[in-house]
Parts: C-alpha cells; structure tokens; sequence
C-alpha cells in the first residue's frame, strides 16, 4: 500500500513557497511558471503559515473585487490552522478520504512540526492508478502461471 512518503520520493524535492507580504499576482506568477496550483506561505522565521492556492485567488480576490497587483497573500491565504494535513505514514487512501471528504486540492506533509512537502489531487490519484495497474499484472501473471 502506497504512502505519502513514497509519493514524495517520487516528486521534485523542490519546494515553492511565498512569504505573507508576497503580492498575490506575484504568486499567480510564481504558480504559472512552475505549473503549480498551489503554494505554501512560509514567514522569515521558515514557519508554516498558511497555503496559497487558486481557490483561494478565485474565491478571496476575483469575486470580492479586489486587485491582484495590490492585494497581500496572507490577505486571502488558507491559514495554517484551517489547513488539512496528512503525515508521511498516511496511506493514498487516507489521502483520498480527505480530498474527496474536505473538497480539497492539495495537501501539506508534516513530519511532526516540520513541513517536508505537499502533495497535490493528482499525485494521489497517479499513485492509485499505478498501485492498480501493478495489482493487475501481479493477478494477470498469477493467472497465466508466471509465478509456477
């Protein structure tokens, strides 16, 4: 059973972050040229405090008329406490209850206090479709007597 440490293994160890005083429209920026729907809010001191996604840009700036260009992260962001988590130890399915439960998109990983990475809707949903396709062979290999 897959875990959210294995999809961290398999991910980029990059991380993006902004700070609470980056201009939104910087970040939409940031979000556009990595291809990222999402990024953590992380303060001087490297505490977690919040995440930034394009939800919240849709739904805090967009429908409130506010303006990209004048607007603070930590403005609109998710704060930090409003934040579904999981741990490296949690199961895909866990994972799965929690996107699916919560309607969120991405989620970060902490390992106990430290923050280690964030997983997304679709990593998750790589992960089952491999650990699928692998049950599949192993079956499909039993049946045809591979394993004689």
């Amino acid at each position: 059973m897959k875990t959210v440490k294995d999809i961290l293994r398999e991910k980029s160890k990059e991380i993006w972050s902004v700070s609470p005083k980056t201009m939104v429209f910087d970040a939409l920026k940031l979000m556009s040229e990595k291809e990222i729907g999402a990024l953590m809010v992380i303060d001087e001191n490297n505490k977690v405090c919040g995440i930034f996604s394009e939800r919240d840009y849709a739904r805090k700036v967009i429908l409130r008329g506010k303006s990209s260009r004048e607007t603070f992260v930590e403005e609109i962001m998710t704060p930090i406490d409003q934040v579904y988590i999981v741990k490296p130890e949690n199961t895909l399915e866990e994972c799965m209850v929690i996107i699916t439960g919560k309607h969120v998109r991405h989620l970060p990983v902490f390992d106990g206090d430290k923050f280690v990475g964030i997983i997304s809707i679709g990593d998750v949903v790589k992960g089952k479709i491999a650990e699928q396709e692998n049950l599949i062979e192993h079956l499909s290999n039993y049946i045809a007597g591979k394993y004689v």
